[in-house]
């Protein structure tokens, strides 16, 4: 028996493998289930181009054996084994993976990928192991090798006699310490969880004896243990399958099982393209919001599978972040993954599925709008305000992909619409499209700003999450028709008697005008008569970018600058008030100091914002009973 180093020169190497590039230690599994799903995918190329040979998929098999009293951990396949230089080869030299070298040498035939690229997944081994011991032999050969090494001072190989064709690996996992608990690598419950999660979808069946309780045969109330040999994977993927084969019940016990969330499914979609870039998909459209959705504790992302096996658990890269309610896997052979498998290379392959991923779950909304009506309103109600937010974020660049999924309460609809319903139903005299912001329809149906657009026939959008008016100046207009607030300080609706009346009064009130703003100081930008109340004496309007509704959204937020709203403050000249106004103005002054305190807090209250003094309103108030 002959010791070796290994060609890969430094021991250093092989401990930053172990120690650094994989995040986790049970990724030990999944690699070495890979290595061995390949040594039988390479009997399988082989049995293709062999008329003397034959392929019975029953024979072929990779079996795990967890040895608690021994503690070790076996894993043994059914492939094609190695030869003395090819344990040289691919265990001796550090970084050096036969399954990349078969292939490129092999042609790939009926849609199988050779899994194992990069060499090194033997090596993660050595994150649980003392010492590894391999036991092989090669197809068509007659001798076959033990490999051994503690992974620190080289390797052993030596002849032995062994009957079957393949491997056997046998870890000896490291004794336990305060912080590592290797001893859960021999739990059945524990192994099955691992295999469950990355390796469910290798092509062969994993097998491994389990213990269950089960009632006795004589006696259906007595439980007793039995061992059985069981798979434990599923082996073909739910998403290789033909969709006419599936059923909607399939797709959801698929959604349950991955435990995607503890609702059904909304709607689903089954994807598979073969072009620039080849993958296969399924994603979901969850039923209800996660409870933590809008907390820092929900992680966007979709399951990524490098043919069929379980790489990430949520890649993020493949999701817009205006699209992160979505559910699923995606699965694709073109993927460039780092040393470990682990993580993605920001590269060509990864953008052109997550564009593809976009514009089929965008597509896919689309058409549950259309023809399904009752199901996107579902779904909206759900996650309508991340759409929402998508068309405020990154300064508007995806406002075009998400305007035709935005629904909004309509005033003559009484019920949700789409910007395309609202622009099909507008009078040819109509120039914009008209909205008003509140706390609930109800309190936007009684706002006094509405009555003038309401009295001309217009239709209002009503707003009432914080994000709809961000999300809207981001948009600024849909179908060249621009958005307006029934509150903006120049709605221009009034016909040209109107405005000549107004400016009329205008100037003969200019002094009570003049004298209520000295009054209110910098509380409001302006007082003026207004042209758009009919029967409310009062109401504030806002002139400039930043609305009275936006105000009290930004005040919300932690980092509060005190951005406020550019207020007027507009008396309705046909109102009774008006009158008392002006009767005050010319033989009572500190009547008009009361009058238009109490109507600028009347105006806020209106507007649901904070009076300044509630007790000085009160005051006010009993002033004026008395």
């Amino acid at each position: 028996m002959e010791k070796k180093q290994f060609q890969a020169e430094s021991q250093r190497l092989l401990e930053m493998m172990v120690n650094s590039i994989y995040s986790q230690k049970e990724i030990f599994l999944r690699e070495i289930i890979s290595n061995a799903s390949d040594a039988i995918d390479k009997i399988y190329y082989q049995a293709l181009t062999d008329d003397q040979m034959t392929f019975n998929q029953d024979d072929y098999y990779i079996r795990i054996e967890p040895d608690q009293e021994n503690r070790t951990l076996t894993i043994k396949d059914t492939g094609i084994g190695m030869t003395r230089e090819e344990l040289e080869t691919n265990l001796g030299t550090i970084a050096k993976s036969g399954s990349l070298d078969f292939k490129n040498q092999v042609e790939m035939e009926d849609g199988q990928e050779i899994i194992g690229q990069f060499g090194v997944g033997f090596y993660s081994s050595f994150m649980v192991a003392d010492k590894v011991t391999v036991y092989t032999r090669a197809l068509h050969h007659e001798e076959g090798y033990k490999w051994e090494s503690n992974g620190q001072d080289g390797y052993t190989i030596e002849p032995i006699d062994r009957e079957e064709v393949g491997t056997e690996i046998i870890i000896q996992l490291k004794e336990n310490t305060e912080d590592e608990n290797y001893d859960e690598f021999l739990e059945e419950q524990r192994l099955t969880s691992i295999i469950k999660k990355y390796s469910d979808f290798i092509r062969y069946p994993i097998k491994m004896d389990v213990t269950e309780q089960k009632p006795k045969e004589d006696d259906e109330e007595t439980f007793e243990e039995v061992t059985e040999e069981q798979t434990l994977n599923n082996m073909v993927p739910i998403w290789r399958k033909n969709k006419q084969e599936l059923t909607d019940e399939d797709y959801e016990s698929f959604y349950q099982e991955k435990r995607f969330g503890f609702d059904q499914p909304l709607s689903h979609l089954h994807i598979s393209v073969d072009g620039m870039v080849r993958f296969q998909s399924i994603l979901y459209i969850p039923e209800q919001l996660p409870f933590n959705y809008y907390s820092q504790d929900f992680e966007k992302g979709l399951e990524l599978y490098s043919n069929g096996v379980l790489i990430m658990e949520k890649c993020a890269d493949l999701l817009p972040d205006h699209f992160s309610f979505v559910k699923g896997i995606v699965d694709s052979e073109d993927l460039s993954l780092n040393i470990s498998r682990e993580i993605l290379q920001q590269d060509k392959q990864v953008r052109l599925i997550s564009k593809n991923i976009e514009k089929k779950v965008k597509n896919h909304l689309l058409s549950l709008l259309k023809n399904d009506r009752e199901k996107y309103e579902k779904f909206f109600d759900a996650f309508g305000r991340q759409l929402k937010y998508g068309v405020y974020a990154e300064f508007g660049a995806n406002k075009e992909k998400l305007q035709d999924l935005l629904l909004f309460y309509s005033s003559s609809e009484k019920k949700l619409v789409s910007l395309s319903e609202y622009v099909e139903r507008m009078p040819e005299d109509q120039e914009y499209i008209y909205y008003a912001t509140g706390e609930s329809h109800d309190r936007i149906e009684n706002l006094p700003q509405t009555e003038l657009v309401k009295d001309k026939g217009y239709e209002i959008l009503y707003f009432t999450d914080e994000v709809d008016e961000f999300a809207i100046k981001m948009l600024m207009q849909y179908d060249d028709k621009e958005f307006k607030s029934v509150a903006s300080g120049d709605l221009d609706l009034e016909d040209e008697e109107t405005k000549q009346e107004a400016e009329k009064q205008k100037e003969e009130h200019k002094d009570l005008l003049t004298e209520m703003k000295e009054i209110l100081g910098n509380k409001v930008k302006d007082v003026k008569l207004s042209t758009r109340l009919k029967s409310h004496p009062v109401c504030l309007s806002a002139e400039g970018e930043v609305s009275i509704e936006m105000e009290k959204v930004l005040k919300q937020m932690p980092d509060n600058q005190n951005i406020e709203a550019n207020k007027v403050l507009e008396i309705n000249n046909k109102h009774d008030i008006f009158q008392a106004l002006v009767d005050a103005h010319e033989n009572d002054k500190e009547k008009v100091q009361l009058y238009t305190n109490i109507l600028y807090n009347q105006a806020l209250l209106i507007e649901g914002l904070p009076v300044d003094d509630p007790v000085a309103l009160t005051n006010d108030m009993c002033k004026v009973m008395a």
